[in-house]
């Protein structure tokens, strides 16, 4: 089992498979991109698998997230994922992706065993689309949520992101559009986890906002925290249901006291936070050639040493070292 000082219990793995990514959107890497972990540093798809492994049937994880970067970017996916179904006991897989290949491959996914995806999409308007991410692939995203939600990867979960001057009006709309398409719409505050560690707190759009506008349209009724759980989102019931949005408030309203995850990066570090500023290295355990029992009371350890919140309200936080392609979201 995987708890720390406060009795929270991490059941939820989130597993970056790459840090490179073929979008560039402006609220987390500069235009040129970044410096690439190199091959050699990235776990094998092997390492991915045992480590899954480890996590479900020694540590009581019971769902696993593939995140990257681009996790579609990551060659030997499909294969992983087949290998984690095979898993007793079945973790619950999901996938989080930008969507731009999804819909070669939502098909292939699902048949190994993946149960669904979240899918990043911050805007309707393909030139909005162009200016936040710095290509023109609006489309494909669009065909490939609508590949995922075919071939029965579902709920398609969509994830957006609103940033002043660009796309910060259009919250309702994208609400709209996301019911008609039997879509669940998240959104999520802007974070500081951007490569240019240009994120300012008085400059982002809050979920105090958000609410706001969306209700310039819609009637919003709480879900109540008891159907949240430990989810990240709090949900509100669009216009009496059955539809529900999401708020994923982890800058002004954070939810530290319910988190239940554990995070791998593509290298083989264990995060006990997306703003933490500790790993522990699991990556040499494995190139060491110990025992599945040695690396799991690493794991064990690390997580015991969880604190007790993000530190975002701390006047001396600092934004990690690296940015949200490198740790995974």
């Amino acid at each position: 089992m995987l708890i720390d000082t406060y009795g929270r219990v991490a059941t939820d793995l989130r597993v970056s498979l790459t840090d490179r990514c073929n979008l560039r959107c402006t609220y987390c890497m500069p235009e040129e991109g970044l410096q690439w972990l190199a091959k050699p540093d990235l776990l094998t798809d092997d390492e991915i698998v045992r480590l899954i492994r480890i996590a479900v049937t020694d540590l009581g994880v019971t769902e696993v997230r593939f995140t990257g970067g681009e996790p579609l970017l990551r060659p030997g996916l499909v294969g992983i994922v087949e290998r984690c179904a095979a898993l007793e006991p079945r973790p619950r897989m999901s996938l989080t992706t930008n969507g731009i290949g999804l819909k070669r491959t939502a098909a292939a996914l699902k048949a190994a065993g993946l149960d669904r995806v979240n899918v990043s999409l911050d805007t309707l308007r393909p030139e909005v689309f162009k200016t936040l991410t710095r290509r023109d692939r609006h489309q494909d995203v669009l065909d490939g949520m609508a590949a995922a939600r075919e071939a029965g990867l579902t709920p398609v979960k969509v994830n957006a992101v609103l940033m002043p001057g660009l796309n910060a009006d259009e919250a309702p709309d994208l609400l709209a559009w996301a019911i008609q398409e039997g879509y669940e719409l998240r959104f999520i505050e802007q974070m500081p986890l951007d490569a240019q560690h240009g994120w300012k707190r008085d400059g982002m759009i809050t979920a105090g906002d958000i609410l706001e506008s969306l209700r310039t349209r819609f009637t919003l009724t709480p879900e109540g925290s008891e159907e949240r759980g430990s989810a990240p989102a709090e949900r509100w019931v669009v216009d009496g249901g059955p539809h529900t949005v999401g708020v994923i408030a982890s800058v002004t309203r954070p939810f530290c006291r319910a988190c239940d995850r554990t995070r791998l990066t593509a290298d083989g570090q264990v995060r006990t936070c997306l703003f933490a500023a500790e790993e522990t290295d699991l990556r040499a355990a494995l190139r060491s050639d110990v025992p599945d029992e040695t690396v799991a009371e690493l794991w064990k350890k690390a997580m015991w040493g969880k604190k007790a919140g993000s530190g975002l309200d701390d006047p001396s936080f600092l934004q990690p070292d690296r940015p949200m392609s490198a740790i995974g979201g």
